[in-house]
């Protein structure tokens, strides 16, 4: 059962912050050295979140994501902690300072969803990045074990990209190649996912059919089959996660619509789903922009979805903050 017949209306309030925020929450790829450093600088609230996420990890995650080196904050299995971390610090901060109005939704990309799940009350900020460090883990096993990568088409339809995947498997030989869309992020922009050779022939196809293609700088082919195996390690740890219901309406990545608040069940059965099949952030904002109204607002570390919004719907604007405001 949706809950959006029960969200408060949106109103402004005196001191022109919006009372009715829709939150938008990084998935990886935002990280980069130096996140979260200011807003831990500045804000106690923000210090204390990222000095708990390294009890909790036993690492000195702060230190990675402050300093760096940046290799090792960008393997997977890091990244996906790091990024969770740092948006809740950011929010956190923001809340203290009567920065954020009343949620009235939550949406979050990939990993951000994870996010997303945790701010509106679904489980504890410690599950959670117990949760994202282990799907990290799981993800960057699978990608060592099955050479694999993901390639940005850009200038791509939807059914572009479908007929990139078709012909490049028709031309590949050997046993178990994949290639398969995996994030369609907004209008002309499709990531295809698969095995490396599918990958490397994906590039020349690509540009055969008038495409820009780029491949990407990550483990693996994430949002694909190839990650069955972490998928299965995910639907075990969930299990493992007091769960509550989201008091606010969550977007699920795979459907591209609200999860069912009601159905914590069909909540981990998506998120498990999630790693194996195609991220409809395009479709997410599109229902968001329709049956919402308010401001939308993206956690730090990254403008990635600021970005994204910006094709997807011009006159939705997103208030970004991956830099800290000054107390």
């Amino acid at each position: 059962m949706s809950t959006f017949s029960q969200t408060a209306p949106i109103t402004q309030s005196t001191t022109g912050i919006a009372t009715g925020d829709i939150l938008l929450c990084p998935g990886q790829g935002s990280q980069h050295v130096g996140m979260g450093k200011d807003w831990a600088a500045q804000h106690p609230v923000a210090a204390e979140t990222f000095a708990q996420a390294d009890r909790l990890l036993g690492m000195d995650l702060s230190r990675l994501c402050f300093e760096g080196p940046e290799d090792q904050l960008n393997r997977t299995d890091v990244a996906q902690a790091a990024i969770y971390t740092c948006a809740v610090a950011s929010f956190r901060a923001l809340k203290e300072m009567g920065l954020m109005g009343h949620l009235t939704s939550v949406a979050g990309l990939s990993l951000g969803e994870f996010t997303a799940l945790h701010l509106a009350g679904a489980f504890s900020f410690e599950d959670g990045l117990r949760l994202v460090r282990l799907r990290g883990l799981a993800m960057q096993e699978a990608a060592e074990a099955t050479p694999s990568g993901m390639v940005a088409l850009i200038g791509s339809s939807q059914d572009q990209a479908q007929a990139v995947c078709l012909t490049v498997l028709e031309r590949v030989s050997g046993d178990g190649q994949v290639l398969v869309p995996a994030n369609f992020n907004c209008p002309n922009q499709v990531v295809i996912s698969g095995s490396k050779a599918a990958c490397e022939c994906a590039l020349t196809v690509a540009g055969e059919m008038g495409l820009q293609a780029k491949a990407l700088a990550v483990a693996g082919a994430f949002h694909s089959p190839i990650m069955q195996p972490a998928a299965a390690r995910l639907a075990k740890a969930l299990e493992q996660v007091e769960w509550r219901e989201p008091v606010v309406p969550v977007i699920s990545n795979v459907t591209g619509q609200p999860h069912d608040s009601s159905n914590v069940e069909s909540i981990k059965g998506l998120l498990v789903e999630q790693l194996t099949r195609p991220v409809q952030w395009e479709k997410s904002m599109r229902w968001a922009v329709i049956h919402l109204s308010g401001r939308y607002v993206e956690l730090a570390p990254g403008r990635v979805l600021s970005g994204l919004m910006r094709r997807i719907n011009k006159g939705t604007a997103v208030q970004n903050y991956a830099e800290a405001v000054a107390r």
